[in-house]
């Protein structure tokens, strides 16, 4: 469900490239059809050589030079759908990263306070090229594996309805196996991605603080959590990849014995022509075995790439969670403090950064214009959380703080 959650979200910033997406699906079109006729003109060559009667050569040269000349045009258009899978995927990235960026201007202070910055960091920078790796990725594989399956059925019923039956039969099993991986890894993917932030954000916190880190002597302690740490995210990757890994070989193996069961069944059907390929020519059954091999291929591309994506959604979603992230309340339609007296009055104040620890609870205060106070305390005890709901970075949880009679959520 979460998973479904954020490829929604993503196909949203995705279609702010619709005017794109036409065209590359044109190009993959293009690549798919002509890559799936030039093994028909090579069947129709075989059929010619090895042909009752002697070999057609104009046949055979015909076929092999309109062989070479689509392979040409399937190369160019493959470029061009690259190329704008490219942009697409590359400007989705660069519109996330940026909006994640302006968020973080408009965020409570709160949250950046309680949130490690070095976790923001690690969202903004390394999720979104994770994701934007990804994207393109499924973008190029997915495209072209489903026409290319699609096209590869229509094309082996035309020519021989049994073998099509066969690999129709078996398909389901290699789908099965990349389904239930997939549904697993992309919660270990995230745990992992959630590990690198951690990461990041202690090395951000020692490198702030290394004056106070050498003055206490917390070198050792501190050498102790990163190991920590970093264990955690050597376990959470070594069994993301582990277990993404085992879904191409366990698909490459299921379509191993798709394409042995077609070899089989065609050369039954080949031999009960009897030599004038009455049910099927010899070419037409290498045709069929070329089909096979490209139908069973996608899904070894697509499993092979499932592990990235699954990767890909699990840092977008990161990222996607620290742009949904409610903001600030806006000023506008405030009023402007431009001349104040100065008189303060704080009235049944209570603050606290998490519910469980209360910090500051039923203060009243009054500090008339000219007065002078002092605000004396040990560490802790809230001296610079009381400064903070001054200057209004934190809004109080009750009670109210007031200038000049006017409550200060109310002024700008």
């Amino acid at each position: 469900m979460k998973n479904r959650k954020t490829l929604t979200r993503v196909l949203k910033y995705i279609g702010r490239y619709k005017y794109l997406l036409p065209l590359s699906l044109l190009m993959a079109l293009i690549s798919t059809a002509l890559t799936l006729y030039v093994p028909i003109l090579i069947g129709e060559a075989i059929d010619a050589a090895v042909g009752a009667g002697r070999v057609d050569f104009a046949i055979i040269t015909d076929r092999l030079l309109l062989s070479v000349l689509l392979i040409g045009i399937t190369a160019l258009a493959t470029w061009i759908m690259s190329a704008i899978n490219n942009r697409i995927a590359y400007r989705v990235s660069e519109d996330i990263r940026n909006e994640a960026f302006v968020k973080i201007e408009s965020l409570p202070l709160s949250y950046i306070d309680t949130t490690p910055h070095g976790e923001i960091v690690n969202r903004i920078i390394n999720d979104t090229d994770r994701f934007a790796e990804g994207l393109l990725l499924g973008f190029t594989q997915v495209f072209t594996g489903v026409l290319t399956i699609v096209g590869t059925l229509v094309f082996m019923l035309v020519l021989c309805w049994q073998i099509a039956l066969v690999v129709v039969l078996l398909t389901p099993l290699s789908i099965f196996i990349a389904k239930f991986i997939g549904t697993r890894t992309f919660n270990m993917f995230k745990a992992r991605s959630e590990c690198e932030a951690k990461a990041a954000s202690l090395i951000d916190e020692m490198l702030t603080g290394q004056k106070t880190v050498r003055a206490f002597g917390y070198e050792n302690r501190a050498t102790e959590r990163f190991d920590e740490v970093s264990g955690r995210l050597e376990r959470t990757t070594l069994d993301a990849i582990f277990f993404s890994s085992l879904t191409n070989p366990t698909t490459r193996f299921v379509n191993s014995m798709v394409y042995a069961a077609t070899a089989l069944v065609g050369a039954l059907i080949v031999i009960a022509s009897g030599g004038d390929g009455a049910l099927l020519t010899i070419g037409e059954f290498s045709v069929l075995l070329s089909y096979t091999n490209q139908y069973t291929k996608p899904f070894n591309e697509i499993s092979g790439i499932f592990a990235e994506f699954q990767n890909a959604l699990a840092s977008a979603g990161r990222v996607l969670d620290l742009i949904e992230e409610p903001s600030e309340q806006s000023d506008e339609g405030f009023a402007e403090v431009k001349d104040s007296e100065g008189n303060i009055s704080i009235s049944d104040v209570s603050f606290s950064y998490s519910k469980e620890k209360p910090l500051i609870e039923g203060l009243n205060l009054d500090v008339k214009k000219g007065q002078t106070v002092a605000i004396v305390g040990p560490t802790g005890c809230g001296k610079k959380t009381f400064i903070n709901l001054l200057m209004r970075f934190y809004d109080v949880d009750s009670g109210k703080i007031e200038l000049d009679g006017k409550d200060i959520r109310t002024l700008t």
